[in-house]
């Protein structure tokens, strides 16, 4: 059983746990090295938890809690988000300590009672209210739509810490280092931008907003509900974010196709090695129905070139393809130059299905277009070529 906490201050512990067990967050998003759910516990005049976490870990998370309280009372649960993954865990708090005041914002008064049946004592907070906590403060802010209507952030003033709820988290269990200063930073920095592609990304303009919001806070610290806690380097955190929500890409291309018999594949094949030629060292080419939509979109997310390559399957779009194409429009994924090719047996249609993508996402869209009768001749590998050296050439110009 985890039943780990760590101290953060000496009165500000860290009680999160790692679950390694499910297999996709969401139901939806490949969880490949599991995911933390973290909670945190200020200790001193008042005693306030932060978030709980889901129900599945209930058990580890209590002792947890008992074991840094004794016999002190829980005061007051913030409920940042009500996302089941933080919130789960609230009726199994609330039967240990009956007299503890939920705080949460007027929409999270509402999911209280629809997920939960629970509605007494609750203190709704507004934009910069302050729960006064005696030997400290917490300002809370709303953060709607990031990424959830009722999400809200606090800010403790005495030890400069933000506790974000889901903004600033990432993907991946943290085994053993929890810190920023003690991971290593190059596996987390994929999941982080992972999740944030997956997750928060569609809302990227409320990220925006919520980023300059907290601007003038003199913040020291970042806890996530997910993901490492930020005490070393919290601006890198919100650096990062700030450039994913602003769709700042870096030079690269993704190529992304769906095939049924391999041909498709021989022109993605080409597109990539003049992409080589013509100087773009960042290639990432995925076979669309053997990797996961998560980690494709992650790769989309970070680099700017996109070229899309489907067979025709009854009529249309390749079926797989055809789910990733409208992931990418459910999360608005923007600031991309596209380009689109394709292959058909006996009547078309997976070409003119990404070419309209393309014009409704309003992508700088690449006119060359490649559709091959069946399988690639030397003069169709050519023309897809073409493809390539248009991409190459508008990256550069982009730099």
């Amino acid at each position: 059983m985890n039943t780990l906490s760590v101290k953060i201050h000496e009165d500000v512990h860290y009680i999160g746990v790692n679950d390694r067990e499910t297999h996709l967050f969401e139901n939806m998003w490949p969880l490949d090295n599991g995911i933390s759910y973290n909670s945190y516990l200020l200790t001193g005049e008042k005693n306030v938890l932060l978030d709980t976490v889901k129900i599945t870990k209930v058990d580890s998370f209590l002792v947890k809690i008992q074991n840094i309280l004794k016999d002190k009372p829980l005061d007051y649960l913030v409920i940042h988000h009500m996302e089941p993954d933080h919130s789960g865990s609230i009726k199994s708090v609330i039967d240990m300590y009956p007299d503890v005041k939920l705080v949460g914002n007027k929409k999270t008064q509402d999911f209280l009672e629809a997920f939960y049946g629970v509605t007494g004592n609750f203190i709704e907070v507004k934009e910069g209210d302050t729960l006064d906590l005696g030997d400290k403060k917490l300002t809370f802010y709303m953060t709607p739509m990031v990424h959830w209507p009722e999400s809200m952030v606090s800010y403790e003033s005495k030890h400069k810490i933000l506790f974000s709820q889901d903004a600033f988290g990432g993907f991946g269990a943290l085994d053993g280092p929890i810190f920023d200063d003690e991971i290593n930073w190059d596996f987390y920095e994929s999941e982080t931008r992972r999740y944030y592609s997956n997750i928060v990304g569609k809302h990227s303009k409320q990220v925006q907003v919520a980023i300059k919001k907290l601007a003038g806070l003199d913040i020291s610290m970042i806890c996530p509900v997910h993901g490492p806690v930020w005490r070393s380097k919290p601006e890198k955190i919100v650096s990062l974010y700030d450039k994913w929500s602003k769709f700042d890409t870096d030079e690269g291309v993704v190529i992304v196709y769906g095939t049924m018999y391999g041909n498709t594949s021989i022109m993605a094949e080409a597109i990539a090695r003049v992409l080589a030629e013509e100087g773009i060292k960042d290639v990432k080419m995925y076979d669309v129905s053997k990797t996961h939509n998560s980690h494709i979109i992650n790769e989309i997310w970070k680099y700017k070139g996109l070229i899309l390559g489907s067979c025709t399957y009854n009529n249309g779009l390749f079926p797989i393809m055809s789910n990733l194409v409208n992931v990418i429009k459910m999360n608005n994924i923007q600031n991309h130059i596209l380009g689109v090719f394709g292959s058909y047996s006996w009547s078309g249609g997976a070409v003119k299905t990404l070419k309209e993508f393309g014009e409704t996402c309003q992508y700088d869209f690449i006119e060359n277009v490649v559709e091959v009768k069946c399988s690639p001749a030397i003069d169709d590998l050519e023309k897809c070529a073409e493809i390539a050296k248009e991409m190459a050439k508008r990256l550069k110009e982009s730099r």
